[in-house]
């Protein structure tokens, strides 16, 4: 088996800002193999779900330690993601191999991508309400037509666990904390990453050599990116990255070189002033109001 080193290096950036970020793989990862090594769509989408089995673990025990996910949601969106995610990848397999299977893929890819880019761009305006106490009511049909529409959307181009599904989670429920919507979110992507990596195998997309270099690199190179990783640095960088996802979206739509340099001074200009309004401190949640008025009623608290 040939390992690519060059893919390796690839694949180690993209991984190292996967940790970083929490940004979803499948709106790095396949971009960079399909723009920039040339590789087939559904080989590109079929090794990048493969990988990111191995990469999501890691992000779950992290979150699983600090309690911030939500077992109850992940049940429910589990129910819509994981027959629909096996349900993409035969829709993938029905496309076909063919040159031309492969350019309606690519289109397919590109607005997954576009729209991705905006579910991410979006949630820095979707600031999460949280109220204390707030009961969690279970909202079945909802959760699991989030799971539904994204699973599939997973399992046909590999983009939207780590970007859709989490923008979704957020309009249903705007009173949870991010760390619990990140952390319920990558916890129900690993039986849907399963239920497409088993598609995948079954209808066979998967080029295990070109699988195996993005392991080898993308995977240690998120352990890293984890550990180096802040909230702010990650709310600066994540417009950026969204902005390239929306770029690599709009070329494989076929926007003409001219149409794509306009459309990358907006973009950058755009994801600038969102990386400084995510920077600005959060307005104070009735919790944190009440959590000053304690410490200043408590003597010594300003000690």
């Amino acid at each position: 088996m040939h390992v690519d080193l060059a893919l390796v290096v690839g694949s180690v950036v993209v991984g190292f800002l996967v940790g970083l970020t929490g940004m979803g793989g499948g709106a790095l990862m396949t971009p960079m193999l399909v723009l920039v090594f040339g590789v087939a769509p559904s080989a590109a989408i079929s090794s990048d779900l493969i990988a990111a089995l191995f990469m999501k673990p890691l992000g779950v025990a992290v979150h699983w330690r600090r309690r911030t996910i939500e077992p109850r949601l992940v049940r429910y969106l589990c129910y819509g993601s994981v027959p629909s995610a096996l349900a993409g990848t035969y829709v993938m397999h029905l496309l076909g191999a063919t040159r031309s299977s492969e350019e309606h893929l690519e289109v397919i890819l590109g607005a997954a991508l576009i729209v991705g880019a905006a579910a991410m761009a979006g949630r820095a305006f979707l600031t999460p309400r949280t109220l204390p106490d707030a009961p969690l009511v279970i909202r079945r049909p909802l959760l699991v037509a989030v799971g539904a529409l994204g699973g599939f959307m997973v399992g046909l181009t590999s983009v939207g666990a780590g970007s859709l599904i989490i923008v979704m989670l957020l309009l249903v429920y705007p009173h949870m904390r991010s760390d619990q919507l990140v952390g319920t979110d990558l916890a129900q992507s690993i039986p849907l990453t399963m239920a497409a990596t088993l598609g995948t195998l079954l209808f066979g997309h998967v080029e295990f050599t070109l699988t195996a270099s993005i392991i080898i690199g993308s995977v240690p190179a998120v352990v890293v990116g984890s550990m180096l990783s802040s909230h702010a640095f990650t709310s600066t960088l994540r417009p950026f990255l969204a902005g390239m996802a929306l770029l690599s979206g709009l070329k494989y739509v076929g926007l003409a070189p001219t149409g794509l340099m306009i459309a990358a001074t907006v973009i950058m200009a755009a994801a600038t002033v969102i990386a400084v309004r995510s920077r600005r401190p959060a307005p104070a949640t009735p919790r944190d109001a009440l959590a000053t008025d304690r410490a200043a009623a408590t003597p010594g608290a300003n000690a």
